[in-house]
């Protein structure tokens, strides 16, 4: 079991630093952010930045078509600098280090996602820093041991962390809500509704086994459980998941029909009527959607379905994505990748297994980021965070779940559920 730091968190902020501070600059070059700024007004066609920059001026950029309107102030020339030269994970670092500030970055995160194919690489790593980038992320390639290392690298934060934040189900995934704009539903009843949604698609009978790939705290096992007399085997790659969730089916006296597995899904065997994987298979990585998607066809039986919730990224996007590594790859999901849902389904039907009912709802996925953040922010302020969880590590996380929800809202980047059956 990997053993939790004495400064819970650090991992994630010390991440990032071996990618450089995003180069040197002067006032001299004053022409030469005036020159990316053009670049950036060119490809906002959908809403207005308003910036206020460090020479003391302002300008609108974009302002051309309907989209979110936002603010930001430039304390330096550098956060340009960084953007242009690392991509988001320098947007990130300027932004720690007080080079630019927003009254609220989500909309300015729409903005970006939004206007993401017009805008080109204007935003996305480039030179050395892109090669170093892509290189350092295929160092973390899920291989079966690395990809515990990863795993453990963003949820070795611990149980306690996480339930001061997440609802009831401690469902770390998007909630499925009756609309997007459903600001009154409690979070824990659209996290039901999204577990239930999996299940319908499983039509699981009395008798039938079921194996959930990724299976976190155990929520949907033990929905799938109180439904009917099945079979369940859940597997993670996080010791701490691994005993919360069998305490949690042992507690609902459900443990006599359960079993929680440290083990990755290459190794596991078997044969099952159905199978689940909730928001997963991000982790796995390009390199590994064959060896995901074999696995699946390999343990379910003739007949047999798999329900997948995913996250996606624009196909236009994902060449430029997928060439280096972002925010989220480089501080908070080492060995990440959003899937290319055209590319991935090539390959499962490859595979035989047959792709219906495919359900995109990337709107509720903000929503319940914005209600994680919500939970987030009130914890923090009643000072229920652990003591191990220092303010850089508090800024972080609030702006990764930031982000998110403008990803989410911009439409770049959406979450979906499919139905995958063997034949």
């Amino acid at each position: 079991m990997n053993v939790i730091p004495s400064q819970r968190g650090g991992q994630l902020i010390e991440a990032g630093r071996a990618w450089g501070n995003g180069g040197l600059f002067n006032r001299l070059f004053a022409p030469v952010f005036q020159k990316i700024l053009n670049r950036i007004d060119a490809g906002l066609e959908q809403g207005a930045l308003e910036a206020w920059l460090p020479d003391g001026s302002t300008r609108i950029l974009g302002g051309r078509g309907q989209g979110p309107i936002c603010e930001v102030r430039l304390n330096s020339w550098r956060a340009l600098v960084r953007v242009v030269s690392a991509g988001s994970a320098g947007w990130y670092r300027a932004w720690a280090a007080g080079e630019w500030e927003s009254p609220d970055p989500v909309p300015l995160f729409d903005l970006f996602m939004r206007n993401a194919q017009t805008l080109g690489g204007v935003a996305r790593a480039r030179g050395i820093k892109r090669l170093f980038a892509r290189c350092m992320h295929w160092l973390r390639r899920n291989s079966r041991r690395r990809a515990r290392l990863n795993i453990a690298f963003h949820y070795d934060l611990g149980n306690d962390f996480y339930a001061l934040w997440l609802d009831k189900t401690m469902s770390y995934s998007s909630a499925l809500f009756t609309n997007s704009d459903t600001i009154s539903e409690n979070l824990e009843t659209a996290q039901i509704r999204k577990i239930e949604a999996i299940l319908d698609r499983l039509s699981l009978r009395d008798g039938d086994r079921l194996l959930e790939i990724g299976c976190g705290w155990g929520g949907l096992a033990e929905a799938a459980l109180q439904r009917g007399m099945i079979e369940y085997d859940g597997i993670t790659l996080s010791p701490r998941q691994l005993v919360y969730a069998q305490d949690r089916l042992d507690a609902a006296g459900l443990g006599n029909r359960s079993r929680i597995l440290l083990t990755d899904y290459r190794d596991m065997v078997g044969r099952y009527d159905a199978i689940a994987s909730v928001e997963m298979v991000e982790a796995v990585g390009q390199k590994y959607w064959p060896d995901y998607l074999a696995a699946i066809h390999r343990l379910l039986k003739p007949g047999g379905r798999a329900a997948i919730q995913y996250i996606c990224i624009n196909d236009a996007l994902f060449e430029r994505y997928a060439a280096s590594a972002d925010f989220i790859q480089t501080y908070i999901f080492p060995g990440g990748m959003l899937l290319s849902e055209s590319r991935f389904r090539t390959l499962a039907e490859a595979q035989g297994l047959e792709w219906r009912d495919t359900h995109h709802f990337g709107q509720h996925y903000a929503e319940t980021l914005r209600r994680w953040r919500d939970n987030f922010d009130a914890a923090v302020n009643a000072g229920k965070l652990p003591p191990e969880f220092d303010e850089r590590f508090v800024k972080l996380w609030r702006y990764y779940l930031m982000y998110c929800e403008g990803g989410f809202r911009g439409g770049g980047i959406d979450v979906a559920q499919v139905t995958l059956v063997k034949a």
